[in-house]
């Protein structure tokens, strides 16, 4: 396959960036686009220039560093992660073109690699539960119903790609936290900080600069792990009931 990549370069965040074109003429169609990209660099630095920068980790799917927007979507034109998207998802010819994340809360570092760790901190402020010191547990101790552990499971496959971000028109991270917050407030070691949880994850999600949900969807639609709007929905229940009792925040 003959492609040509319109790359976004930026050596740094105070660099104002800006789009370059490269050839790539005997593109697999087996690769992965994280693999082409290999290639494009082996190709750039025989030139003696300086590669493309791009977060990757795992190549499966898992850790979810893979993130740029690909024509315009979230990691390409399958619901699925970058390193997972294969170049037979396009044709040979094709013009594809390639950015960073935009969003306030995620400033480029370099090229396509964008500073996440405003997810960190969402996480650091609330996503734990208090558990006993000593002796493991038996397992499966605390019997929990199949349907409430199938909702917390599904939330907790959340991996913190930022498509939603990435997807939403005003940068909110409303799908990402609720994941965060419905996985411990659906199980019953979440509860004890299930109130405190909500509040703090919420309050430094506005502190980083997301935007907020107006509902469109966008952010399930791009989902790689196609985690459900029903999750922001019981955020806001959570939110409401924790404020309406409570004024830790």
């Amino acid at each position: 396959m003959k492609i040509t990549l319109k790359v976004w370069r930026q050596k740094n965040a105070q660099d104002k960036g800006g789009f370059k074109t490269y050839q790539l003429d005997d593109v697999s169609p087996d690769m992965s686009f994280l693999e082409m990209f290999d290639v494009l660099n082996e190709q750039i630095l025989k030139k003696g220039e300086d590669p493309v920068h791009f977060d990757h980790d795992c190549r499966e799917g898992i850790c979810g560093t893979c993130s740029m927007y690909i024509n315009g979507k979230p990691h390409g034109p399958k619901q699925t992660t970058t390193c997972q998207l294969h170049m037979r998802s396009f044709s040979d010819g094709d013009t594809i073109v390639v950015e960073p994340w935009r969003a306030k809360a995620f400033p480029v570092v370099k090229d396509l690699v964008v500073n996440r760790s405003a997810f960190d901190r969402v996480i650091q402020a609330g996503g734990y539960v208090s558990v006993n010191t000593g002796g493991v547990p038996d397992a499966n101790e605390i019997p929990i119903p199949k349907k409430i552990a199938d909702e917390a499971f599904d939330a907790a496959t959340c991996i913190g790609c930022g498509a939603c971000v990435a997807a939403c028109k005003n940068a909110s991270a409303m799908l990402f936290v609720s994941a965060k917050v419905s996985q411990l407030a659906l199980l019953p070691q979440g509860q004890v900080e299930r109130k405190t949880r909500v509040e703090k994850m919420v309050s430094q999600m506005d502190e980083e600069g997301f935007g907020a949900c107006s509902n469109t969807g966008a952010c399930s639609a791009e989902c790689p792990k196609e985690i459900s709007l029903e999750n922001i929905a019981r955020l806001n229940r959570e939110y409401l009931s924790a404020k309406s009792s409570s004024d830790n925040v």
